[in-house]
């Protein structure tokens, strides 16, 4: 089961290296949210997939049962939700980008937008 997450986790990170390698703003933020996830998917497969024993035990000395660790968890809940505001503010700058330039294309970011006019009062 680790092998195949392994393979998930390269193959994510390739299609995110592709996306960002185009020279839409679009397909950029796309890359990065792809990135985002292998990120998450990668710090996943670094704990064990399988349960194992419980950190602390109970003054009786008996197993509860198999439980998971928490940290790893923690830490994709963590990514998960910065990921997600990266996202948002993302999206806003390529959709604020498009409209202003015009396209999403990245050669045309270069080009100097005249300001807007603003009445004078």
């Amino acid at each position: 089961m680790e092998t195949g997450l392994i393979l998930a986790v390269g193959m994510l990170y390739a299609a995110a290296i592709y996306c960002m390698l185009r020279r839409s703003t679009v397909r950029l933020s796309l890359g990065l949210v792809l990135l985002g996830s292998a990120t998450n998917l990668a710090l996943f497969t670094t704990n064990k997939v399988t349960r194992s024993g419980p950190p602390l035990l109970p003054k009786d000395g008996m197993l509860a049962g198999p439980v998971a660790d928490p940290v790893p968890q923690a830490f994709i809940l963590t990514a998960i939700v910065i990921n997600f505001g990266m996202l948002a503010l993302l999206l806003v700058l390529v959709h604020l980008a498009e409209r202003t330039v015009g396209s999403d294309e990245m050669k045309h970011l270069n080009t100097e937008v005249p300001p807007p006019s603003v009445p004078h009062e």
